[in-house]
C-alpha cells in the first residue's frame, strides 16, 4: 500500500509544544521504516488548522482522490484537522475507500466502525481544544483590559517594557507626538504638512515606517494618548501614563470637525473675508473697482443673499484695515511689558499653590464619588438592570468626567490655581497682538479676531464685534496704552 506523509506546524500558541516540521518528518520516516510502509509523496504545511482552506491539505486530498496513494501517515489526527470541515473530509474519504489506512505514531486507527468512531472523537477533541483555547485567550484579554493593560502593541510614543511588562512613555517619540498635536491644534497645518514635519523630525511608526497622511489622521484621533483605551466599542481607563491633556485633544477634534466641513472655493483672495457678516446675517463679500483714473480700490459689502438688506454702504479696504488695527492696538502689549507681567505671575504662583490645596481636596472627594458611581454602574449592569449599549454609554460619560477631574487635580498640584495658566496665555495673546501690528499679517489678524471675540458685524461702515472676557475690559480701559493687568482678580472666578 502506498502512503502519503503529511506534517503541519502553525505559529499559533497551542502548537508551541508540537514538534517542528523537520522533527515530524524525521519521526514519521523512522516510523514508516519500522512498519515497512512505502511513502510515495510528502506534504508539509506551516499554517493553522483552525479554519478550512489549507493549500497543501487540499493537494493531498486531490492526490488521494486520483488514486496515487491509499494511506496517510501523520504525527497525530490534530495535524490533519482542527476544524469540523477538514475532519469531515477525512472521514468521508475513509467511507469512500479513498483512504484505506491512517497511521499515527501516537494514535491507533483502523478503517472499521469503531476506528471511525474513535477518529471522530480525536477530531472533536482537537476542535474542542481550539475552541476552548480561543475562549481562554479572549477571557485573558478582557481581564488585561479590566486591569488597564493594553493587550497588544501600544501606540507610537509608548513602548512595552519587557522587564516590568508595562507600557511606558517613549522618551524619544512622545515629545514629538505632543508637538504633533500642538501644531495641528493651531489650525494652520494640514495632514500633508504634518506628515512632512514627521519626516523632517524623524518621527517614524512601527517597523520604522514613515508617517503617512492617514497615519497622522489616526494619531490625532487616538484616545490612547489620553490614558484611555477603546476595546470592542467600550471605553476603559488605561494604566499607562497620558502624554497629552484632554484640553489639547479636544481642541484637535474641533479642528478636525471644522476641516471636515465642505469649504467654498474662493475666486479671489481678499483679506478678512470670512471674518464678518452683515446685520441681515448674510455674508460680507469684497470686490475690486477700477476708477477712470486707473486706480484700483477694494470695497466690502453685503452679498444680499438673505433677501432685502438695509445696509446700503460700501466700506473701503483701507478704512476696514484702520479699524481692525485700531482695535488690535487697544489689546496689544509690548514684549518688554509682557516680560514684566509674566515675572509677577511667577511670583504669585507659589502663593496660589497654597490656596489650591483646599480645592484639590474637594476635587479628590469628587473623584472618589465618581469611582463609586462606576462601581454602582457595574453592579447594576451585572444584575442585568442595564442593557449593554446603555451601560457602555453611561460608563463612557463617567470615565470622561473622571478624566476631566484628574486633569484639574494635576493642573492645581503642578501649577496652582487654574487661572494661572489662562492668565499666561492671555498675556502672551496680548503680546501676539503687538507682533501682528508689526508683521501686518492679515490672515493671522483674522484668526486672532475670531479667537478673541464673536458676532463680527459690518454695520454702517463700522466693524464691530463682541470681545470675550477679559479682552473687552482691556480694550475699554486701555485705549491704545499698555494695559495695567491685575491678574490676582481672576482668583475665584
Amino acid at each position: 500500500m502506498k502512503y502519503i506523509l503529511y506534517a503541519r506546524k502553525s505559529t499559533e500558541d497551542e502548537d508551541r509544544q508540537v514538534l517542528s516540521i523537520e522533527a515530524q518528518f524525521h519521526e514519521l520516516k523512522e516510523f514508516a521504516a519500522k512498519e515497512k510502509l512505502e511513502i510515495v509523496a510528502s506534504f508539509q504545511e506551516a499554517k493553522t488548522a483552525k479554519e478550512p482552506g489549507r493549500i497543501k491539505f487540499a493537494e493531498m486530498l486531490s492526490f488521494l482522490e486520483q488514486g496515487k496513494a491509499e494511506g496517510v501517515i501523520s504525527w497525530h489526527p490534530d495535524r490533519l484537522a482542527r476544524n469540523s470541515v477538514d475532519g469531515g473530509k477525512i472521514i468521508h474519504f475513509v467511507d469512500r475507500g479513498l483512504i484505506k489506512a491512517l497511521k499515527f505514531p501516537t494514535f491507533w486507527f483502523e478503517p472499521t466502525p469503531q476506528g471511525l468512531f474513535m477518529l471522530n472523537i480525536a477530531f472533536g477533541q482537537s476542535k474542542y481544544f481550539v475552541d476552548n483555547l480561543r475562549e481562554n485567550v479572549k477571557r485573558g484579554l478582557r481581564q488585561k483590559i479590566r486591569r488597564g493593560e493594553w493587550p497588544g502593541r501600544p501606540s507610537v510614543g509608548y513602548v512595552n517594557n519587557l522587564a516590568t511588562k508595562k507600557i511606558e512613555v517613549d522618551q524619544t517619540k512622545a515629545p514629538k507626538i505632543i508637538k504633533l498635536f500642538e501644531l495641528y491644534s493651531t489650525g494652520n497645518y494640514t495632514f500633508e504638512s504634518l506628515a512632512n514635519w514627521c519626516r523632517e523630525n524623524k518621527l517614524r511608526g512601527f517597523w520604522d515606517k514613515e508617517f503617512s497622511i492617514s497615519s497622522v489622521h489616526r494619531t490625532l484621533q487616538n484616545i490612547f494618548y489620553l490614558g484611555l483605551m477603546k476595546y470592542k466599542g467600550e471605553l476603559h481607563e488605561g494604566a499607562h501614563e497620558p502624554i497629552i491633556s484632554k484640553k489639547l485633544f479636544d481642541k484637535c477634534q474641533e479642528v478636525l470637525s471644522d476641516r471636515g466641513k465642505p469649504q467654498k472655493v474662493k475666486k479671489h483672495n481678499f483679506d478678512f473675508l470670512g471674518l464678518m457678516k452683515c446685520p441681515c446675517s448674510a455674508a460680507i463679500t469684497a470686490e475690486r473697482k477700477i476708477k477712470k483714473s486707473g486706480r484700483t480700490y477694494i470695497y466690502y459689502r453685503c452679498t444680499k443673499k438673505k433677501g432685502p438688506c438695509p445696509e446700503k454702504h460700501f466700506l473701503r479696504y483701507e478704512e476696514l484695515y484702520d479699524q481692525i488695527t485700531s482695535f488690535i492696538q487697544k489689546v496689544s502689549l509690548s514684549s518688554q511689558d509682557t516680560e514684566k507681567v509674566l515675572v509677577e505671575l511667577d511670583k504669585e504662583e507659589n502663593q496660589a499653590k497654597e490656596q489650591a490645596r483646599v480645592v484639590v481636596q474637594n476635587l479628590k472627594n469628587q473623584l472618589i464619588e465618581v469611582e463609586m458611581k462606576l462601581e454602582s454602574l457595574l453592579d447594576l449592569y451585572l444584575a442585568k438592570g442595564l442593557a449593554q449599549n446603555e451601560y457602555t454609554h453611561k460608563k463612557q460619560k463617567i470615565l470622561t468626567h473622571k478624566l476631566e477631574i484628574q486633569e484639574q487635580i494635576k493642573d492645581f498640584e503642578q501649577r496652582g490655581l487654574s487661572w494661572l495658566e489662562p492668565a499666561r496665555e492671555f498675556v502672551l495673546s496680548l503680546n501676539q497682538a503687538a507682533k501682528l501690528l508689526e508683521s501686518k499679517n492679515k490672515t493671522e489678524m483674522t484668526t486672532f479676531l475670531k479667537n478673541i471675540g464673536s458676532n463680527h458685524i459690518l454695520r454702517n461702515r463700522q466693524f464691530c464685534f463682541e470681545p470675550k472676557k477679559p479682552y473687552d475690559s482691556v480694550a475699554a480701559a486701555c485705549g491704545g496704552s499698555s494695559p495695567n493687568l491685575q491678574f490676582s482678580n481672576w482668583q475665584g472666578q
